[in-house]
């Protein structure tokens, strides 16, 4: 039985993976990309009255608390 030869497949894997580089940047070079404004309105508020305040607060827990002495 033969034995596999192997000492071209490092070069066969180097040139595959820059063959596949230049056929993706050979078809991306075709696309037109679209421009997105950038949007200077402020976000739509929510709909729904929140019955706490939108701020970040402190929570102290009572195991977090100092030991009296």
């Amino acid at each position: 039985m033969p034995q596999l030869d192997t000492s071209t497949w490092l070069l066969t894997i180097i040139l595959m993976i820059i063959s596949l580089f230049c056929i993706y940047q050979s078809k991306m070079i075709n696309q037109t990309m679209t421009l997105i404004p950038p949007q200077d309105k402020k976000p739509p508020q929510p709909k729904i009255q929140l019955h706490w305040e939108m701020k970040w607060t402190k929570i102290y827990l009572p195991l977090s608390s100092p030991l009296p002495s």
